[in-house]
């Protein structure tokens, strides 16, 4: 199964933080699983590290390096990725939140996300 992690999902594993739930990290570490990080998410942490957040304490060149280090594969955003963001409803106004759906659902993967807003857009997002 393709898995994409949102953003707070794969730090949260990365990190093997107590906020990643039981489901999640079986699924994660499922042997028939490949998972993926979107560009987006590291785009995103390289935004807010940058910006000085609290809630972001890893760079974005941190984070590309203990992604590569846990194995997983990047998913480059294509402009399909972008034109299908049009067509999302708007129960979510983060951008990098909307992008990552709409990769999801393009490639089409199981988008992992603790957001149950962002689970609200197909029953093939699973929230955790």
């Amino acid at each position: 199964m393709n898995l994409l992690l949102d953003t707070h999902v794969v730090l949260w594993a990365i990190t093997d933080d107590p906020g990643l739930s039981v489901e999640a990290r079986e699924l994660i570490l499922a042997p028939h699983s490949t998972v993926w990080v979107s560009v987006v998410s590291i785009w995103e942490i390289a935004i807010k590290h940058g910006l000085g957040r609290g809630d972001m304490p890893i760079s974005g060149q941190a984070a590309l390096h203990y992604f590569r280090q846990a194995g997983y594969r990047f998913l480059a955003i294509e402009p399909e990725h972008a034109a299908e963001v049009e067509r999302l409803p708007n129960y979510h106004q983060d951008p990098f939140d909307r992008l990552l759906v709409a990769q999801a659902l393009v490639e089409p993967m199981r988008l992992i996300t603790h957001d149950m807003t962002v689970a609200r857009y197909s029953d093939t997002i699973i929230p955790v």
